[in-house]
């Protein structure tokens, strides 16, 4: 199969299969007439599990990982394990400082309710902006 067909089969870009193979999660022979890529039916099924790790949240390093130990003969799943405990950790906390962050522009826009809309002068840039304490930032 040469790069187009792949992509295609994939429903990604001919760009994101030679990448993949670039950074090594595929792999291709070359033509020796004309050194197109040539990719084999399994490179299809990789190139689905490297997809379905990205839904997952993995990064292409991490991806590379768990291929990487595949490929050793070895059992990849506590890595997938470990991965996805620390990316629930991760997530948590990404997810409490977005908590913070909405509750900080609610109470903004309320205070801004009550203030007029002001033009950039010598002693402000933005005065909604600047109205608000270091607290409330």
């Amino acid at each position: 199969m040469l790069v187009t067909d792949i992509a295609k089969r994939a429903s990604v870009s001919a760009h994101t299969i030679r990448y993949y193979e670039r950074i090594g999660l595929l792999d291709a022979t070359r033509d020796a007439g004309n050194r197109y890529r040539i990719f084999g039916v399994a490179a299809v099924e990789r190139l689905r599990f490297v997809q379905q790790a990205k839904r997952l949240g993995f990064s292409l390093a991490e991806i590379r990982t768990v291929l990487d130990a595949c490929d050793a003969g070895e059992s990849a799943c506590p890595l997938v394990r470990e991965i996805v405990r620390t990316r629930i950790v991760e997530n948590a906390a990404h997810i409490r400082e977005l908590e913070r962050l909405q509750r900080r522009l609610e109470h903004a826009l309320r205070q801004w309710a009550r203030m007029p809309d002001g033009a950039p002068d010598a002693d402000a840039i933005c005065h909604l902006i600047e109205s608000l304490g270091m607290d409330d930032a």
